[in-house]
Parts: structure tokens; C-alpha cells; sequence
């Protein structure tokens, strides 16, 4: 990781010179502090945060840490927003708005599953300046599979490019939802609009998987409820440069700086987010 970024450069230029290297970093954070741990959690490596539905362990804080160490020297003068580190304190959270070049990780979206010895989990990482994602990266460590995109020069996966497509005519809507215990009354009744004829809604897993297949085409949108920006940075950059789309209830693009109007949906294509929207904006 020699010769860091000039003070001249541009995020594009050191995109085009280091993406390799977060690349490396997210498979070396998985190798070392993840899958070691992965179905071998001992009881006192699993605490809860909230309450017993969020969870984190010591995989968590570990690659966090790997991942904050290496991302920060990677990229002189960036700033990481970490989901535990902002857990510790809420006050990190708020380098998403300032000046810096911020990276925003997610060291294992679906920590329920990973502690159930579930595959479904995997490692999210979004490069976003002046709260626009420039990059992201999403590593399932389990598939050992690797999807990127870069804003403008679309979405990869394992090298092959990825393309969201269109749904296909004639068949219910296939739609990832918010877990009702993670959403307030209001958008309970919200979501509740997608319960009609041609969507059949479920509740998601790990958000960044969800991401995933919406831009590789097998799911054909999300709906959720909750803003964080570990957890939809680096997939809404993947599914607009496959090809999708992301609107909130009120058809205005998710902002990861916040005050978004809830809930949100990411499609596989445009005409699919209207259609959604009508769906969460129901009368009064």
C-alpha cells in the first residue's frame, strides 16, 4: 500500500490506484477476525445491544477495528463510521456529513445469522464524500464472493459486471421487507401496502445480501424502514450502478446523511421503485 493518496488527488484517481487494496482489506479482515469465529463463538464473545434481536460479537468489534486501522492509513485524512464504533459513541456518526472523505463499514451485516452459524452475513464497506457514495464494496466471505461497484463505472462482481434487469412480466413482485419488530406503527402501516395483489413481500436477511440480489437480478426490491448507513451505503451504490434504483416514500433518492422520509425501496429498475412508493405512501 505504498504511495498513499496526494494531496492533489482526486477520489476518482485514488479509486483507480487502491480499490485492489480495500479489497485485500476486507478479505484479510474476514480471514483473520470472522470466519475463525464462525460457528466457533464461544458464549462469551456474543453480547446484546439493544435488546436480544441486536446482537453483536466479537467478530464485530475485531474487524472493525482491522478494517478502521487499514481503511484510515489507507486513505490519509478519511475519517471511519463504524456501526460499533458509533455504537460507543453516536457522535462518530456524524463525519457522514462533514468535509472528509469518509468510509462507512459494516464489519458483519447480519449478526444474528452469523451467531445462528447462518451463511448469510456478510461485510460492507462505502467510500462517500460530501454525502455522495463514490464506491462500495460488499464480501460474503462464506461464498467467498466479492461484489463492487464504483459510482460511474458500474457494479462487479467477482470481475463479471452486474445487471439488475427488469422483473418479469406476469409474476408477484418479490420484495425483502423490514422485521416488524424493527419498525415503528406508522410503518407497520406503510409496509402493509405492499400486502396486495402482484408483491409478495418477506422479511429480509442481511441487508447488504438483500442489496446484492437486487442487482444481480434475483430479488426485485427492498422495502425497509430504518436509515443506518452501515447498512445501505455500500448496497444502494451497487444496485443504481447495476442498473436500479432507490426512492423514498416520498420519491425523492435516500440520502445517507439522513432525514429520510420511511420507508425506502431499492429496484431492480426505475418503474419498479414508482410502483413501490405508491405502495408505501397509501392514503391517509
Amino acid at each position: 500500500m505504498e504511495g498513499m493518496i496526494e494531496e492533489s488527488e482526486t477520489i476518482e484517481e485514488f479509486l483507480a490506484r487502491h480499490s485492489a487494496d480495500v479489497e485485500d482489506a476486507v478479505r484479510k479482515a474476514a480471514a483473520a477476525e470472522i470466519m475463525p469465529r464462525f460457528r466457533r463463538l464461544a458464549e462469551h464473545e456474543v453480547d446484546q445491544k439493544s435488546g436480544p434481536h441486536d446482537l453483536v460479537t466479537d467478530a464485530d468489534r475485531l474487524a472493525e477495528l482491522y478494517l478502521t486501522d487499514t481503511l484510515a492509513a489507507l486513505l490519509p485524512g478519511s475519517v471511519v463510521v463504524g456501526e460499533e464504533a458509533v455504537h460507543a459513541n453516536p457522535a462518530v456518526y456524524e463525519a457522514i456529513r462533514g468535509e472528509a472523505p469518509v468510509w462507512i463499514v459494516d464489519p458483519v451485516d447480519g449478526t444474528r445469522q452469523f451467531v445462528h452459524g447462518d451463511p448469510g452475513f456478510c461485510t460492507l464497506i462505502a467510500l462517500a464524500h460530501h454525502g455522495v457514495v463514490r464506491a462500495s464494496w460488499t464480501y460474503a466471505p462464506v461464498r467467498d464472493q466479492l461484489a463492487v461497484a464504483v459510482r460511474g463505472q458500474g457494479a462487479h462482481l467477482d470481475g463479471a459486471r452486474l445487471r439488475s434487469g427488469t422483473p418479469e412480466p406476469g409474476r408477484p413482485l418479490q420484495v425483502a421487507t423490514s422485521h416488524p419488530d424493527f419498525t415503528t406503527a406508522e410503518q407497520k402501516h406503510a409496509l402493509l401496502g405492499l400486502r396486495t395483489e402482484g408483491v409478495a413481500p418477506r422479511p429480509c436477511g442481511s441487508a447488504g445480501l438483500e442489496y446484492l440480489a437486487v442487482a444481480r437480478g434475483e430479488l426485485d426490491a427492498t422495502a425497509f424502514s430504518w436509515e443506518a448507513a452501515w447498512d445501505h451505503a455500500a448496497g444502494l451504490l451497487l444496485v443504481e450502478e447495476a442498473g436500479g434504483a432507490h426512492a423514498t416514500s416520498t420519491g425523492e433518492p435516500f440520502r445517507i446523511t439522513g432525514g429520510n422520509a420511511l420507508p425506502f425501496t431499492a429496484a431492480r429498475d426505475a418503474a419498479t421503485a414508482r410502483r413501490l412508493v405508491a405502495l408505501l405512501s397509501p392514503p391517509a
